[in-house]
């Protein structure tokens, strides 16, 4: 594997983070133990096969000048027909790959580590009376930047009966689809589904045909309509703005985590008796959550309707490259001051159904979008101002982690649940991922330790709101 620039999204992300906001993303999974030695076991397996995947051998390099003049030569020299050849053999990088190399200034590479080492990565902890409580600690945690930015924790249960692995990525490594697939790489799969055939790529000149040129300069033209759709879309989003002190806090740089878990029947049961989409029942569950966790600790629900992003892949799972962030998202607003549970789902429903009708690629969710024009330098200067302004952007992360259909095991023991786990972003408090797996939702939520010190009530407000739906569109 050689190096490649970080995409724009994954430079973003690499210089945003700061000690007191790491921009990891992580999962917390749990296992059943099929021994007293299964902790020890997972730990050693865990480090054995990580040695095996290209993926986890890649660290991320800042580079303060472009590729030498020698090395820009041999990359466009790789993109050139062989003799007797019309199309650049497979393996040669296309053109606009050279270029993007040799203008890399103030950028980072993403590149193989010749010292890697699985046993940095992956660590055995002491037995843990609380899973989460654990985590908690360990998402406060920067990771090392100058090694792979990942680490497996393994936490074994007190009980003896089950333990838990935090797998963090940073974000600049992966996205959660990509986190995913990095892994599920070091567990077995069961019940694995017969693969379908990747559909064949057509193949690409140097150049693009002259007809093309129209076209290419009407999406230029579009880009930059879009970059001023989405200014303006901030802009207005920032205006009578009403959110809850409790959803904004000054960084303590410490960390909490908990997690819920529904039945996913009784979410296709709420979905098919009122209305929306799997997505729009798990979004009103947090409205509902919301509300109930306010007023419980006194802060009051009315009037409150905080801006919730809601990240939206533009990967193509089965044809993108496996590397590289390709995120937009909607921006809409939680119907926290409303009442009535299943006005609040209509609520949600409404306003999803018309981010859809937009597109990922306006509105003021979009911002991610704006990364691709920014140069390398730009992200390196500017990441910390923009890291700072997220709190004007939005007030609560609410995602969707895609998991697999089928279930998963390591050395034997039963993957059970698994918490997705979200970074924190400057000035907020509270981050809250959403993952289905085998018949669960599972809710995880991170939240600033100081701020929120009672996470576990929110977390318990999220199933009572499920409850609570399930119950009324059962009469």
């Amino acid at each position: 594997m050689t190096a490649d620039p970080l995409a724009p999204l994954d430079l973003a992300f690499w210089n945003i983070e700061s000690a007191g906001h790491p921009m990891h993303l992580a999962a917390l999974g749990v296992f059943s133990a099929g021994s007293p030695s299964a902790a020890a076991h997972a730990a050693d397996l865990l480090a054995s096969r990580a040695a095996a995947v290209p993926g986890l051998r890649m660290r991320i390099r800042d580079t303060w000048q472009p590729l030498g003049l020698r090395q820009s030569l041999k990359a466009l020299r790789d993109t050139l027909p062989g003799p007797g050849e019309r199309q650049p053999a497979a393996p040669r990088q296309p053109l606009a790959s050279a270029v993007r190399r040799s203008l890399a200034f103030g950028g980072a590479t993403r590149e193989p580590d010749p010292g890697f080492d699985p046993l940095d990565h992956v660590r055995l902890h002491p037995p843990a009376a609380c899973f989460h409580t654990a985590a908690g600690h360990l998402m406060g945690r920067p990771l090392e930047r100058t090694r792979p930015p990942w680490e497996a924790h393994v936490l074994p249960g007190e009980d003896g009966l089950s333990y838990a692995v935090l797998f963090k990525f940073h974000h600049a490594l992966a996205d959660g689809l990509r986190a995913l697939t990095l892994a599920a790489a070091l567990m077995d799969p069961m019940d694995l589904p017969a693969p379908r055939p990747r559909p064949t790529a057509p193949p690409r000149g140097l150049l693009p045909d002259v007809r093309e040129v129209p076209a290419l300069l009407r999406d230029a033209l579009s880009d930059a309509g879009r970059a001023l759709d989405i200014g303006a879309a901030v802009a207005r989003s920032t205006l009578d703005m009403r959110s809850s002190p409790a959803l904004a806090c000054a960084p303590s740089g410490t960390r909490r985590t908990a997690g819920a878990v529904i039945d996913l029947d009784d979410v296709h049961r709420i979905r098919k008796s009122a209305g929306g989409t799997v997505n729009d029942v798990t979004i009103a569950v947090v409205a509902g959550a919301l509300r109930r966790w306010l007023d419980e600790r006194g802060d009051g629900s009315e009037g409150v309707a905080p801006r919730a992003l809601i990240p939206v892949s533009r990967r193509r799972p089965r044809t993108a490259h496996p590397q590289g962030n390709r995120l937009s998202g909607y921006l809409m607003r939680l119907p926290v001051d409303e009442r009535d549970p299943l006005a609040r789902l209509t609520q949600v429903r409404t306003a999803m159904d018309r981010n859809k009708d937009v597109g990922p690629h306006r509105g003021a969710g979009a911002v991610a979008l704006l990364a691709d024009h920014v140069p390398p330098l730009g992200h390196r200067l500017g990441g910390p101002l923009l890291g700072q302004a997220a709190r004007l952007w939005f007030d609560v992360l609410v995602t969707s982690v895609p998991l697999p259909g089928f279930g998963l095991r390591l050395g034997g023991d039963r993957l059970g649940a698994v918490f997705p786990l979200a970074p924190l972003a400057p000035g907020h408090s509270l981050a809250i991922a959403v993952s289905t797996y085998r018949g669960h939702v599972h809710y995880g939520l991170v939240a600033d330790g100081a701020a929120i010190p009672d996470l576990d009530r929110l977390a318990h407000a999220l199933a009572e709101e499920a409850a609570t739906l399930t119950a009324l569109c059962d009469h």
